[in-house]
């Protein structure tokens, strides 16, 4: 297993993306192997390769790394994106807790029946401006640095630019009242590896649609 990181899912965002996001933001070139029927996932849980039976798994450094959070956390401080002590590392476990939130409703969204979905957007929008955002903004003001953490570029950095992308899918002007926000996004992105990684053609995964679903249905019996 040794070599390049290889990534086992399904060629759909989930809960993968944000550890794409990671790596390619590391600088850190990775394999896909993808899940695309039933009898993938089965032979994965079958030889033995999932220790709670579950997908994402990642192959890095010898081992076969399961549950999103365990991976993500090994990734950030392997490439010192995790900060340099523990109330650093506090902080960007905080951020990044909070933007996982606001992603996971995003991700549901579109698994939800359709007399739902619109009052779940607004319900996704409210938070995203109310709840969520507003803490990023103001973090940025307190300390008046370039970064949320440190003042060094760190994985809660990532994941809030991922989380703002995101929403931006949803509603593209989610930024209007956060212009701290709106310069993070602008100075994140132009960072070369993230730069690269926003390119067409990348690992980066496209937004779900109604084929992603029924294929993530199929594969999971859900």
């Amino acid at each position: 297993m040794a070599g390049k990181p290889k990534l086992h899912y399904t060629k759909g965002r989930g809960k993968m993306e944000s550890i794409r996001w990671l790596l390619a933001a590391a600088g850190v070139e990775f394999e896909e192997e993808f899940i695309e029927t039933k009898e993938d996932l089965e032979k994965l849980r079958n030889d033995g390769f999932l220790l709670f039976q579950q997908v994402p798994m990642v192959e890095i450094d010898g081992m076969r790394m399961v549950q999103t959070r365990a991976i993500q956390s090994y990734i950030a401080a392997k490439y010192n994106l995790y900060g340099k002590d523990l109330k650093e590392r506090a902080w960007i476990d905080m951020y990044v807790e909070g933007t996982t939130d606001l992603m996971g409703m995003i991700k549901h969204l579109p698994f939800e029946p359709p007399d739902t979905k619109e009052k779940n957007l607004a319900l996704i929008i409210e938070r995203a401006t109310t709840r969520y955002f507003p803490v990023y903004e103001k973090a940025l003001k307190d300390h008046g640095q370039d970064y949320l953490v440190g003042n060094k570029f760190s994985w809660a950095d990532i994941h809030l630019l991922e989380a703002i992308l995101t929403t931006e899918e949803c509603k593209p002007d989610v930024l209007s009242a956060f212009p701290l926000l709106q310069a993070f996004k602008e100075r994140i992105s132009n960072i070369p590896t993230i730069k690269k990684f926003l390119q067409p053609g990348s690992q980066r995964k496209p937004p779900t649609d109604e084929k992603s679903v029924a294929a993530v249905r199929k594969i999971f019996s859900i």
